[in-house]
Formats: C-alpha cells, structure tokens, sequence
C-alpha cells in the first residue's frame, strides 16, 4: 500500500511538472521570433485592490505572450511584413498576405493594445494635470465627462473589446471602443490610453460587473505615463 501511495505521489508530481512546462511554453514567444513579451513595468499586485494579483499574472503571461506567439509564428516566413514594425503592420493591413492577414490583425493587435495597456497602470489614479489636463477640458468639458464617455464605450462595447482614447498629432482627444483587438492604429491614428473590456481581464474579481471593474480601473491609471504619451503623440513619435 505505501509503496502504492508513492507511486500515485510520483505520477501526479509527473503530471503537474507536465501541466506547468505546456503553461510556460504556451506563454513565451516563439523562440527566435521577432515580437517578445514586454515584462510588466510594476509587480503583479501593484494594481490591488482594484485589479488582483492572479488576473494580472495570466493576463500578462498567458494571454498577453499568447498573442506575442502567435504573432511570430505568423510572420515567421514574411520578414517583410515583421520588419514593418507593429504599427507598420496595423496601419497596413490590407496591404499585408491575405493568407495571414487575419492572424496579424488579431495578434499586432493583441501585441499593441497590451504594451499600451500595462503602461497606462501601475498608478495611483487621481487626476491629469498640465497641458494633458487643459486637453480634455477642451474636448470634452471636463475630466468627469471623460471618464463618463469611457466607461460607456466600455459598457457598449458587445462582447469582447477595448474603450480607448484616441490622440491624434494636434493633440486633439476622441473617445471609442474596438472589437475584439482592434485599435485606432488600424485607421492610422494613435492611442493615448485605453480600457481592456475582454472578460479575461476582469472576471475572476468582478465576475460579470463590468461596470464596477470599469469605475475601478481609474483608481490604478498612472497619469505621468499617460502625459507623456500624449507629449509623444503631439511631436510624432507616440508608436503603439
């Protein structure tokens, strides 16, 4: 019976090294791909208690380097289409191999809204300030009418998608939401910031309370950041 019992202890450890190395390959880019995963600029739990620490390590590690993956396998025979950069790509879509058009769409996509979206957190919420502050005065009336449009861009989004503040190089501000992973670089424009609407970035917290997840995703936006992005965008260099 002990020895039973050990060897029931020994297989299971097989199988759970077994589950954890297909978690970890199926999280890495492929190996000599040209896209790599942008580790997060702060630790996991830094957004708690608004957004978790387990959401942000498998939207991070899995979802986030799922795209990555797919992404290099996609362009793994088109070093053209790669060296086109991610913007490149998103802006030129229809120009791209119809045979893997799609897969970028959705991968550079997933790829760019990602980068931005760990960027744009990691902060203490609060208010803009200075000329980013002045901005959404002018475009929208006031901060409170900005949050009001997000959170309804993200509350109207059906099904998966993102709520995003678009810049463009007047730095003129607008407010929309994409499906699935779309982005305002598909249309040549630039994002300043945005709100990943997927479940997958919310559920485990807020189940199906969008509109919570959403109110409290404010409390975590890293305004410095997010001013500099829209320095960038007004002197042309804002990328994704």
């Amino acid at each position: 019976m002990p020895s039973l019992s050990r060897r029931h202890a020994m297989i299971g450890a097989t199988a759970m090294g077994a589950a954890l190395a297909l978690r970890r390959a199926v999280a890495q880019p492929a190996p000599g791909g040209p896209f790599t995963l942008p580790p997060l600029p702060y630790a996991p739990d830094a957004n708690e208690p608004h957004i978790d620490t387990q959401t942000m390590q498998i939207h991070h590690d899995r979802h986030h380097a799922a795209y990555v993956a797919n992404l290099n396998a996609a362009v793994k025979d088109h070093p053209q289409v790669a060296a086109m950069g991610l913007s490149g790509m998103l802006s030129k879509l229809g120009e791209l191999p119809e045979a893997i058009r799609t897969a970028v769409r959705n991968n550079a996509g997933g790829h760019a809204n990602h980068s931005m979206f760990w960027l744009v957190m990691g902060g203490k919420g609060g208010a803009p300030a200075g000329e980013l502050a002045a901005a959404i005065d002018r475009d929208f009336g006031s901060f409170d009418k900005l949050k009001d449009a997000v959170n309804r861009a993200g509350l109207t989004q059906f099904g998966s998608g993102w709520a995003m503040v678009s810049v463009d190089r007047t730095g003129k501000l607008a407010v929309a939401n994409r499906p699935n992973q779309d982005t305002p670089l598909m249309d040549g424009g630039r994002v300043l910031f945005g709100n990943d609407v997927w479940e997958h970035a919310y559920y485990l917290k807020y189940q199906n309370r969008r509109a919570d997840y959403l109110a409290a995703w404010w409390n975590v936006v890293n305004w410095a950041e997010v001013a500099k992005r829209y320095d960038a965008a007004r002197a042309g260099t804002l990328d994704v």
